[in-house]
């Protein structure tokens, strides 16, 4: 049985506008809920604490973000207003992380149904990103002692600017973004493998550079661990991704990435990270098939 982590039961007071894309997560816990149990367990996750967030984040940034005392400038690069909900839920999502590595190193996989929070550096966030969960579950594993080295796959549509940020100078984390070239940030950091599409690249230029990218990025990280960042941002419906993939094509996304993780004897925690299509039950349908790729794994 998968252990699915979830934290959509803790709601933000948001303005109308950004209501939309949250409603995501309450669908697609539901639906798994409805289609993959007994096969899933869905848990709620504890919320990450401040020493494990301490272990990506400024001390200065993880009390003022707590305590609601980010700038008006700081919270408007976040994009969403300050709430204490907003701190429990970030923490709750870097905790579902946390949890999904756990668990995928002792039964191969696990999935966190939020997550993916890659545009927070360790001094501010944006990009509707507070806390950086996979890099945060990262240095957890390795405090804990669980792992070496891990590798972050991260296939959001955006460059995870943040994680590649707060690994640049550690050689034991090794992150790979296949991203939008001009999509945002507007400014990119420099991960140890960058893949940049031009728009509208499609299902064949993309999942090619992938297998490249896989290749190089399992080979070079010497990786105990893999945190697979599955954005449904690709796709060819999605609002802010511009890279025209069909839903057949970030199917075989997801079963690349597995079978190479599968083929290295990598365990993979998974993260949902992006998704604005204009109707919310397409990003669903690409999060419960990756989801559902990932039950793959453990049924094999």
């Amino acid at each position: 049985m998968m252990k699915v982590f979830y934290c959509d039961n803790f709601v933000l007071p948001l303005p109308q506008e950004h209501r939309f894309p949250m409603d995501k997560y309450r669908l697609l816990r539901e639906r798994v809920e409805a289609e993959l149990t007994p096969h899933c367990e869905l848990v709620e996750p504890y919320p990450a604490s401040d020493t494990q967030i301490l272990r990506c984040h400024d001390i200065d940034y993880l009390e003022r973000a707590k305590n609601g005392l980010l700038t008006e400038k700081e919270m408007r690069r976040i994009g969403f207003p300050w709430s204490p909900q907003m701190v429990e839920r970030s923490r709750r999502s870097s905790g579902a992380t946390i949890g999904a590595c756990r668990v995928a190193l002792q039964e191969g996989v696990a999935v966190n149904l939020a997550g993916g929070t890659h545009h927070a550096y360790p001094d501010h966030g944006e990009g509707y990103c507070l806390f950086n969960d996979s890099a945060i579950a990262a240095r957890v594993m390795q405090a804990e002692g669980r792992v070496k080295r891990v590798v972050i796959i991260d296939c959001d549509v955006h460059q995870g600017n943040g994680t590649a940020a707060v690994f640049a100078n550690d050689p034991t984390v090794f992150t790979f973004s296949i991203h939008g070239e001009k999509n945002f940030p507007f400014h990119k950091e420099d991960s140890d493998l960058d893949i940049a599409l031009a728009d509208e690249a499609g299902d064949e230029i993309y999942l090619d550079a992938l297998e490249k990218g896989l290749r190089k990025s399992i080979e070079r990280s010497g990786a105990d661990l893999a945190i697979y960042l599955a954005g449904a941002d690709p796709f060819e419906g999605d609002k802010l991704g511009r890279l025209n993939m069909s839903k057949a094509g970030l199917e075989e996304r997801d079963r690349l990435v597995f079978d190479h993780c599968q083929r290295a004897g990598l365990p993979v925690a998974v993260a949902m990270a992006g998704g604005y299509a204009k109707e919310v039950t397409d990003i669903v349908d690409i999060h419960f098939q990756t989801v559902r790729s990932a039950l793959s794994v453990v049924n094999s």
